[in-house]
């Protein structure tokens, strides 16, 4: 039996499903082994197809925690999507983190185009139960490519033979980033 307060959580999650996960990549960035809370966040600006995503700062911080988001499904698999979450840290390290569905196949990785020049391929680091995650170490040359490109393909494989492309809109990161620095 459903009470009328998880019926009113449940509309309100599907209203802000990407929103949700959007914040579940902040939250999952968190090296505390404690339960996550109730995640808080707030998109503080749209630029492009890209948000700029804001929570509190964490205990003993003195500043908020943002990162670029951008969330998008597969345009011929409905059931297949991807969220891209770009954060820069105070020390100056900048960090690419994609989260591709349960079930995806990880020993090949995640694999990236830019303008249909392949840059390379991430392992998979870890799995949570909503989804799992390759991340890298973004350097300036990758930087660079993803403010100066127009579409990156991040690829992702069910099979060995069957590779999925999902394309990602670069509009608008440059002008986000800006706003990181």
């Amino acid at each position: 039996m459903i009470t009328a307060v998880a019926k009113r959580a449940l509309q309100q999650a599907g209203k802000s499903a990407a929103t949700f996960l959007t914040l579940l990549t902040l939250i999952s960035s968190s090296t505390s082994a404690a339960p996550a809370q109730a995640p808080e966040g707030t998109v503080k600006a749209q630029h492009g197809d890209w948000q700029v995503v804001c929570k509190p700062p964490p205990p003993g911080a003195k500043s908020e925690t943002c990162a670029l988001v951008q969330s998008v499904t597969a345009e011929d698999r409905d059931n297949v999507g991807l969220t891209v979450y770009f954060q820069k840290f105070s020390n100056g390290t900048r960090v690419l983190r994609v989260f591709a569905p349960v079930g995806v196949l990880l020993p090949p990785g995640l694999g990236l185009k830019i303008d249909g020049k392949d840059v390379g391929h991430a392992p998979f680091l870890r799995c949570h139960a909503f989804a799992c995650y390759a991340q890298v170490v973004a350097e300036d040359t990758l930087v660079e490519q993803l403010k100066n490109g127009k579409t990156a393909i991040f690829i992702i494989f069910q099979t060995e033979e069957a590779g999925i492309g999902i394309p990602i809109s670069l509009s608008g990161f440059s002008q986000a980033l800006a706003e990181l620095q």
